[in-house]
């Protein structure tokens, strides 16, 4: 057996593209992308804990959840994980994740207990909730497409429950879920801007009557806090976009058919970094937050970049 372990992925020369004249600042001349493991189904949701320097994601299709750090490579941190995608960190470090299976955002706690945050919304269950962000507020923001219902290999055939497909932000505190967004096809990857004036969503559905084909959508945070006058930013070449996370410019790093690609605020398309397979999610870490951390289908990656990880790790 091969042992890929922190070996450069193939390469034909440097492992990225630049595509606008701003996209050559943001990788090191000499960095490369390095495979850190391999043996995934659908790696998703990568999240860094700074205090341990580990990042766990989800490996959605096998029911489990990976941990990866340098010194012991990867290993499985829980199964089963009910199917579980995104992942991200509250305000207090806790791991906050979105399963599939159960149809529900958690929390785990400092004992390894989990606590159930939402699973259902107006009389029914939710879809399957699929990705995460927590504002600085505490506030818990998720998207929830029926990707996780609609067959058994990312989750469990069930019945929808919801009339749609939404964004929902939740309020832990109160307990409160409130819907936020409702007029997306099939909403999945959502990040903040670094000032957090600005909420991004990513729209992998293909309703025409909807936005037109997948892409991502900006929208003003109002002074209610609420999301406003929302407009499509960005569609990607190949497979949609799927997850992604800022860097302190605002630029955003974003997983999807391609392998990595960055775009600016305005849209424009900074960078690539190919990949030989789909990437679905991405994740800044590392001492500095200048490490990308990429969860593919197949394989898990990183590259060191010349950007900062806007996200609180």
């Amino acid at each position: 057996m091969v042992d890929l372990t922190n070996t450069p992925a193939p390469s034909g020369g440097r492992d990225w593209e630049v595509l606008e004249a701003r996209g050559e600042r943001l990788i090191p001349g000499n960095s490369f992308l390095e495979r850190l493991g391999s043996g995934l189904r659908w790696g998703e949701g990568p999240v860094y804990f700074a205090d341990l320097d580990v990042v766990l994601f989800s490996d959605i299709p096998n029911n489990r959840m990976m941990r990866w750090s340098e010194g012991a490579g990867l290993s499985v941190f829980r199964t089963p994980a009910n199917n579980a995608n995104g992942n991200t960190r509250d305000l207090q470090g806790r791991l906050v994740t979105c399963e599939h299976r159960t149809r529900r955002v958690t929390r785990t706690e400092v004992d390894g207990t989990i606590t159930v945050l939402a699973d259902r919304y107006s009389g029914g269950r939710l879809n399957s909730p699929n990705d995460v962000v927590v504002k600085s507020d505490g506030s818990i923001w998720f998207t929830d497409p029926p990707y996780g219902i609609e067959h058994d290999f990312e989750g469990e055939r069930a019945k929808r429950e919801q009339k749609g497909n939404l964004v929902f932000r939740l309020q832990p505190e109160a307990g409160d879920l409130q819907p936020v967004i409702e007029d997306m096809d099939r909403p999945n990857g959502i990040a903040f801007s670094p000032d957090e004036s600005v909420l991004y969503v990513a729209d992998t559905g293909h309703g025409e009557g909807l936005g037109g084909p997948p892409h991502i959508r900006a929208y003003d945070i109002g002074g209610d806090g609420l999301p406003t006058d929302g407009r499509v930013l960005a569609t990607l070449e190949g497979a949609p976009a799927d997850g992604f996370r800022l860097d302190t410019f605002g630029n955003i790093w974003i997983g999807g058919g391609v392998g990595v690609e960055c775009i600016a605020a305005d849209g424009t398309p900074l960078l690539r970094i190919p990949l030989p397979e789909r990437a679905a999610n991405v994740a800044f870490g590392g001492a500095k937050r200048n490490r990308l951390f990429i969860a593919a289908n197949t394989s898990f990656y990183s590259i060191y970049v010349a950007a900062t990880g806007a996200q609180r790790p």
